[in-house]
């Protein structure tokens, strides 16, 4: 695979490497950086890609490997803000709607959240996720299975203590 053809993808696909990235650090800064590395390590690892139908996922990978490694390096907390949230969708009509899912997700170990993003806010299939994640299909399905499970445990658990706190929304 030659270097224009993954600037070319790159370039093409910015928005959603970005994204991609801030879910991770959380830092717009930093998630340009992790983009920016990323370029240059897939440029620098062209000759790894084998077939060029696989580009997505491969630099997905080198995209959450890029985030993971710098998150290693600077040791800090990941903490969910409404930046981050209102930067994973484009458009947003309501700042607070779905705030306490994003709340939620960002409580998930790393090792669920990251099969969430990957299938609902970049919409990869499965067995896309299973590439990029380098785990078995079966651990894909599993993971977001036990996933939204805690996710919606953890919804449940809110919205019963929203209600006995007397919070309700839209009064």
């Amino acid at each position: 695979m030659n270097s224009r053809r993954i600037a070319d993808y790159v370039t093409e696909n910015r928005e959603s490497h970005y994204r991609l990235a801030y879910s991770y650090v959380k830092n717009p800064d930093d998630a340009l950086d992790v983009i920016q590395e990323s370029v240059c390590k897939a440029i620098h690892g062209a000759h790894t890609l084998k077939s060029p139908e696989f580009i997505k996922t491969w630099f997905y990978r080198i995209v959450i490997n890029t985030a993971l490694d710098l998150l290693r390096k600077q040791k800090k907390l990941v903490l969910a803000d409404d930046e981050a949230f209102e930067t994973l969708h484009a458009v947003v009509d309501d700042p607070m709607e779905d705030y306490d899912l994003h709340q939620a997700l960002e409580r998930l170990p790393g090792h669920y959240r990251t099969v969430v993003v990957l299938r609902y806010f970049e919409d990869l299939p499965l067995n896309d996720i299973a590439e990029v994640t380098g785990l078995p299909l079966s651990t894909v399905k599993t993971r977001l299975y036990k996933s939204l499970k805690m996710l919606r445990l953890e919804l449940e658990s809110e919205l019963d203590s929203d209600k006995k706190g007397g919070n309700t929304y839209g009064s």
